[in-house]
């Protein structure tokens, strides 16, 4: 529309260019209609000089000039004995920029999109160009339906307001994906591994319903990456299409799939082509094994691994590629592992944008590697991990760039996109052991963006109160060594279990570093202050001889080796877990307590999980006898279908239970899939749990019942992440137990955040 009006006005001036044809003097040039603009920025753009002899052919270069700057609604000019007249209308600037009927999307999501500005130039086409921009902002969140209209509300000194009028229309709902071609995995399957998901009543609380084309283009490479990772080397998306309904608020998707067939592994080889490196010393990093369904990530894992094999032998500059074999007439595929020497380059510098709030040195020690290093695609995977476990970015992106003039060096260039850190949290639940409750916390995990994590909390329920202030140094004294303290203050109701409260107050300080990335180690020491108080009238004289107050110094240390694949939702891999507390620096407690704790975890399919796990205690005074608030309790969370204290030796006087001095617990749980929707983060699951408890150490079997036999149960249950909070339901049932054991059949723990 733009080039029209320049066509349409160069037109008009053509009788003028006609008459200047022969070539007129300019002896004076008059310009006519500038308010906020300088002549002299006219006379500029114009690029005509009095003196000069101009033809039409050079008023017609200066009126397009001057009309390519945006600034000018119209332009004429005119040359008559000797002058130059330059009319001109300026183009308004705009005052205010404001939209009415926005809700679903907030008033400066919309203005940082625009071209137009508060202050800027207004043109008719920018105000076209930015109610299409918004319309495309619409359709990110599925409303296809949305209009926009942009209105001028014109003011004086050739201002004017513009107005973006909106009617955002209903969003336009995922009907429909249909799989065309599927024959391995049904429909169900496949919408699972896809963001886009069918409309239904119960995702409320998600987006993912609605359509973005971009969220349907990763799934498609997410249905890629599925059938891959489950043995499909051919699968293609052969076609897709995404028809939008004549109201405009339904979409219907639908791929056409090209499955191929499954290939299981054949025979596996590790190549070298670096001299004075043995193939069969690093080939024990390669995970993918012979007989097994083909996995590209376990094949991508491997190379990996092999890189970081090679170069922990003293190859700086190492390249890992994977050949793919398959065998004629046959579902196999042979790969072959090549470690051949890499480019050698380094990386000449670290750059990194994007980090508004989060300081540069927090971001770079997390780095693998520093500048002028050896270029090495292992640790630059790694780093980008470690960084984006930071949780403190949306967004990490990590590109490779030559150095230019140069085949040698390169700059690494990251981008991240920052996110919120902190936290208010405020939540009332209820547990079958603390039973009501009520909760707050405040956590900033990026204090300042300096990577300090500073939280404060408290909780009040039935039978416990807890409040507790902790500061975290991530990276102390500018090493990989974490520095925390922690203040706090627990009181809890022991009187169904032992007849009595008591109280706990103190504050720790702790060390931790790495010794690898699955290696960590703790050191800790704590000062509290112990009270067992409100001692029932009716208690045993076992523990009505605890009551009162007691101080303990305590050191403590932790190693902690994790393969986990997920530390707070496991699915694959192990831990193990060593910890001691040495008592008696001072104080009136001295003992020593050893725990040792382990889980292992299996996936049976990508739902089905097998998990063990296995701990053991053992606690001794030291020239004193365990106190009753040291020792061991099985029962609750420890050993389901008892309740929580209900398996320990028992006074007959009373029925207190007192505790042991060392305990060992196993169990076996299947986590399974209960046929729902993956946003309703539910999973069922079937458990055994045993154990066994010792005897404290003034144990009188004349006054105390006690048993060394195992106990055991079991149950089912299921765990939801409900998007209100956490949910675990379990029901047991115990198959061995003693005669004075406290059983719970059911137990239930929820809570709820607003």
């Amino acid at each position: 529309m733009k080039k029209l009006f320049v066509f349409l006005a160069v037109l008009l001036a053509f009788p003028l260019c006609a008459a200047a044809r022969d070539g007129e003097r300019v002896d004076d040039i008059v310009i006519n209609g500038v308010m906020r603009i300088e002549p002299e920025t006219v006379l500029a753009y114009l690029d005509i000089h009095k003196g000069d002899t101009v033809s039409g052919e050079r008023l017609d270069k200066g009126l397009k000039s001057l009309f390519a700057t945006g600034l000018f609604a119209d332009v004429n000019l005119t040359a008559e004995n000797g002058v130059l007249t330059v009319d001109l209308v300026e183009n308004p600037i705009v005052n205010r920029i404001s939209f009415e009927g926005n809700k679903k999307l907030k008033t400066n999501q919309l203005k940082d999109e625009l071209s137009l500005k508060t202050r800027s130039v207004f043109t008719r086409s920018k105000a076209r160009r930015d109610a299409q921009r918004i319309l495309e902002l619409y359709k990110r969140v599925g409303r296809y339906s949305a209009q926009v209209e942009p209105k001028v509300i014109e003011r004086s000194q050739n201002r004017l307001d513009v107005v973006f009028e909106i009617n955002e229309g209903k969003p336009a709902f995922i009907r429909k994906i249909a799989f065309i071609g599927n024959r391995a995995f049904d429909a169900e399957t496949l919408e699972e591994e896809m963001l886009s998901k069918e409309n239904r009543w119960y995702r409320w609380f998600t987006s993912m319903d609605t359509f973005d084309p971009d969220r349907f283009a990763y799934d498609r490479e997410l249905l890629r990456r599925f059938y891959l990772r489950h043995g499909y080397m051919d699968f293609t998306v052969a076609s897709y299409s995404a028809e939008l309904s004549p109201d405009r608020e339904d979409f219907y998707l639908t791929l056409v799939l090209d499955e191929g067939e499954r290939y299981k592994i054949g025979d596996v080889k590790v190549e070298s082509e670096l001299k004075g490196l043995d193939a069969d010393a690093v080939a024990d990093a390669v995970s993918v094994k012979s007989g097994a369904w083909y996995n590209n990530v376990k094949v991508e894992n491997s190379e990996i691994a092999l890189i970081n094999a090679v170069g922990a032998r003293g190859f700086p500059f190492v390249d890992v590629s994977s050949e793919l074999k398959k065998r004629d007439g046959e579902k196999t595929v042979d790969v072959v592992f090549t470690v051949k020497e890499g480019q050698h380059l380094f990386v000449d510098e670290i750059a990194i944008t994007g980090n508004s709030r989060t300081q540069d040195r927090v971001i770079r020690r997390e780095f693998r590697f520093a500048e002028g290093d050896a270029y090495s695609p292992a640790k630059i995977k790694r780093s980008k991990q470690r960084i984006e476990n930071l949780n403190y970015f949306d967004r990490v992106t990590m590109d490779i760039e030559p150095v230019e003039g140069t085949l040698d060096r390169a700059i690494l260039k990251m981008d991240v996109s920052e996110k919120s850190t902190g936290s208010l949290k405020l939540g009332v639940g209820w547990s079958s052991y603390d039973g009501p409750l009520a909760e707050v916390s405040v956590q900033e995990n990026n204090f300042l963006g300096t990577g300090r994590r500073v939280g404060a909390s408290a909780s009040v329920a039935k039978e416990k109160t807890l409040f507790d202030v902790s500061f975290v140094e991530p990276w102390f004294l500018d090493r990989e060594l974490s520095f925390g303290t922690d203040v706090f203050y627990l009181t809890r109701n022991y009187s169904d279990r032992s007849s009595y409260d008591s109280e706990m107050g103190g504050a720790s300080m702790s060390l931790s570093w790495k010794y690898s990335e699955e290696l960590s180690h703790t050191v800790k020491y704590t000062l509290r202050q112990d009270k067992i108080v409100d001692v029932s009238p009716s208690a045993s004289i076992y523990v009505k001889e605890q009551e009162g107050t007691t101080i303990t110094s305590m050191v403590s240390q932790t190693l902690f080796w994790d393969y986990l694949d997920n530390r707070y939702n496991p699915s694959d891999g192990y831990y193990v877990s060593l910890s001691n507390d040495l008592a008696g620096f001072g104080g009136d407690s001295k003992y020593l307590r050893t725990d040792v704790s382990t889980s292992y975890y299996v996936p049976l399919s990508d739902k089905w999980v097998l998990g063990w796990s296995a701990s053991a205690g053992y606690i001794f005074g030291i020239g004193q006898d365990v106190r009753l608030n040291n020792r061991y309790f099985l029962g609750g969370a420890t050993l389901r279908g008892f309740e929580d204290g209900g398996v320990a030796a028992r006074s007959k006087d009373g029925n207190d239970s007192l505790g042991g001095d060392w305990q060992a617990t196993a169990g076996v749980q299947l986590m399974f899939p209960l046929g729902l929707p993956s946003e309703f983060g539910m999973r069922g699951k079937i458990f055994a749990d045993f154990g066994v408890i010792g005897k404290p150490d003034n144990y009188d079997e004349s006054k105390m019942w006690y048993s060394s036999k195992l106990r055991g149960s079991i149950g089912i249950g299921f765990v939801w992440s409900s998007p209100l909070g956490p949910i675990n339901i379990d029901y047991a049932r115990p198959v061995l137990k003693e005669r004075f054991d406290e059983t719970e059949y059911f137990r239930l723990n929820f809570g709820w955040g607003f």
